[in-house]
């Protein structure tokens, strides 16, 4: 069964007439879902054309998520359903609702100019390192969201540059990508900075910070406050041997902490907002009304998703600092 017609006195490009042949054979019913593609070097010799040629139209309907090759083995289909002409990997440290708020906005100003594929790498190397490797070639766009995790910029490097955005943290060994990111020390430095009449009242400021999953630049902007302004403070990983007392003021990462401290003060009759200050990171609805209000230091995670999806929609090559807020409550 042929599968693909070349015409050389066509102005169509020749890759494009593969691109075209595989497409309508699939849409014929000629091939089917796993089915094997004819060789590189078949076709280049029953059509007399270059391997780059070929090549070209392989990574092409790669891209578009039609086919995928396996090594060793060759070039198969992969999907029978190839209404996208975009598709976009998009890989995530986790799940949780401010990843959610992300996917959502990006997917609905993406909306039907492609096809979003969602991963997560746990913050694990391991993880990481073989979803890009697997990626590689099938995507149009690799949207990252590096997290903390250490020694990916190696790998990140065999995929073209120029298809490559960072999302939420970058480092500085990856400013050469384009992308959408928060900027925690100059959120934080500002916030503080904007509310240091309320944060006057309080003489031990501290950081609750495990160090697990949390940009270490949280660390940084809190630091340099303390520092300009010459204030105590100290840097704890947990709760486990710290003592609560009147006049200390904490931010506070991890939504898990952040119930162990309301907890604590309880425990030890202090008022939040009076005895006890407390600054919680990311948004939530439940924190307008936990303990009559938690003060919050959040950015946009909307609109970094519609940022994100504007960028690579105009396939713009820049990065933006997504805006942060303060969301001023009794807890503070």
């Amino acid at each position: 069964m042929k599968i693909i017609t070349i015409n050389k006195e066509s102005t169509v490009p020749i890759y494009k007439q593969i691109v075209g042949s595989i497409e309508e054979a699939i849409i014929t019913k000629k091939l089917f879902r796993n089915d094997r593609l004819p060789s590189v070097k078949k076709i280049c010799i029953e059509h007399q054309i270059s391997r780059d040629t070929v090549l070209v139209a392989y990574s092409l309907l790669k891209q578009k998520g039609i086919i995928h090759a396996i090594p060793a083995k060759g070039y198969y289909v992969r999907t029978e359903d190839f209404s996208y002409d975009t598709r976009y990997f998009l890989l995530f440290d986790e799940l949780n609702s401010f990843k959610e708020d992300i996917l959502n906005s990006f997917r609905k100003h993406i909306s039907s100019k492609g096809h979003v594929d969602v991963f997560f790498h746990h913050f694990n190397y391991s993880m990481f390192r073989k979803l890009i490797y697997d990626s590689n070639g099938n995507y149009s766009k690799y949207i990252i969201m590096p997290g903390n995790v250490e020694g990916i910029e190696e790998f990140l490097t065999i995929l073209p540059q120029t298809d490559v955005y960072i999302i939420d943290q970058m480092r500085d060994t990856l400013r050469h990508y384009s992308g959408v990111y928060q900027n925690f020390v100059r959120d934080i430095f500002e916030a503080m900075n904007s509310y240091a009449h309320l944060l006057e009242k309080y003489t031990h400021y501290i950081i609750v910070f495990p160090g697990e999953k949390e940009p270490i630049d949280m660390v940084n902007g809190f630091v340099k406050y303390c520092q300009a302004y010459n204030k105590k403070y100290s840097i704890i990983p947990n709760f486990k041997t710290h003592d609560f007392t009147k006049g200390q003021v904490f931010l506070i990462p991890n939504d898990r902490d952040l119930v162990e401290a309301v907890e604590k003060c309880k425990e030890n009759d202090l008022k939040l907002g009076e005895d006890i200050g407390i600054i919680s990171y990311n948004e939530i609805p439940l924190k307008k009304v936990v303990e009559n209000g938690i003060t919050t230091l959040s950015t946009d995670f909307s609109l970094m998703g519609k940022t994100l999806a504007e960028m690579v929609l105009k396939n713009e090559k820049i990065q933006i600092e997504n805006p942060s807020h303060l969301y001023l409550r009794k807890s503070l």
